[in-house]
């Protein structure tokens, strides 16, 4: 049977955009994602590896924002990496081939949903949604927060009005419904 089509985190069959008079908030469904945590005694040439792929090694609280792929620190070794699905479907698989046994790869495009939200208005939005310092935060900045007992990346892109909300896909529509209610209400 090859009848099935995909849905989003949201439950359709596009990526669902909800645009208020200064802030839009674009369900992106389009990012493929993996983790790269690397091995004990590894860490030096999975560095050199992921130096390779972004021109740099990510630091705590950054996002190295390389085209077409991108990745953040999560945690001590450990990265997120993300690019297009459409040329990069086969992610962890394309990743796994170029660290080798340097770095534990696992594909992470299913568990997460990614949430772009631009505008003038979206400082206020993420104020009114969490603890970043969003007016402080620079281009490549990531940082974890909280969004209604959701942990989340917020990624601040190139565009000063734009950053990216990283949550878990089972939490989708509850972190949907926090971004557009805080929206809502400026």
């Amino acid at each position: 049977m090859h009848d099935l089509i995909p849905t989003t985190a949201l439950g359709g069959t596009t990526p669902r955009i909800d645009t208020f008079d200064h802030v839009t908030i674009a369900e992106n469904d389009g990012l493929a994602l993996a983790s790269v945590a690397a091995r004990l005694g590894q860490e030096t040439a999975c560095h050199a590896h992921l130096a390779a792929l972004l021109g740099a090694v990510p630091a705590p609280g950054k996002v190295v924002l390389h085209d077409p792929e991108a990745g953040f620190w999560v945690g001590p070794d450990q990265w997120i990496i993300g690019a297009p699905r459409d040329t990069h479907a086969d992610l962890a698989v394309q990743l796994k081939n170029r660290f080798g046994g340097t770095a534990s790869i696992t594909d992470q495009s299913g568990g997460w949903v990614a949430f772009d939200v631009t505008g003038p208005a979206m400082r206020d939005l993420c104020e009114r949604l969490c603890a970043v310092p969003i007016r402080r935060m620079q281009s490549g900045d990531a940082q974890r927060t909280m969004i209604h007992q959701i942990s989340c990346f917020v990624i601040k892109r190139v565009d000063p009005d734009h950053i990216r909300v990283l949550g878990p896909r089972a939490s989708a529509g509850s972190l949907h419904h926090a971004l557009i209610t805080a929206a809502a209400a400026l």
